[in-house]
């Protein structure tokens, strides 16, 4: 059974994503009072012209204004590395 685990520290989630080939982003042209929606984009899974590739500061700046966690998985069912990530509201 693969588990999900949640943080919004910041070491944790860079760690996370660049051990898997992630960098940070954003969805261009989905802002309003922001410069877009942060993705972590893994470029070696995903070609995605839509997100531009920022800073992590940039990152976590924005992250920290929309009071974010991330939602991750470290490993599939089967095992193998997983890219699974979601970021949600964080809760209290």
């Amino acid at each position: 059974m693969s588990t999900s685990n949640q943080t919004h520290n910041h070491q944790t989630i860079k760690e996370w994503a660049e051990l898997r080939g992630g960098v940070p982003a954003r969805v261009k042209g989905t802002g309003d009072d922001d410069q877009g929606v942060l993705r972590i984009h893994f470029p070696e899974y995903s070609k995605s012209v839509e997100l531009e590739e920022i800073s992590w500061d940039d990152f976590f700046t924005d992250f920290e204004k929309d009071n974010l966690d991330l939602l991750y998985q470290d490993k599939k069912e089967n095992g193998d590395t997983s890219t699974f990530h979601k970021l949600v509201k964080r809760v209290g």
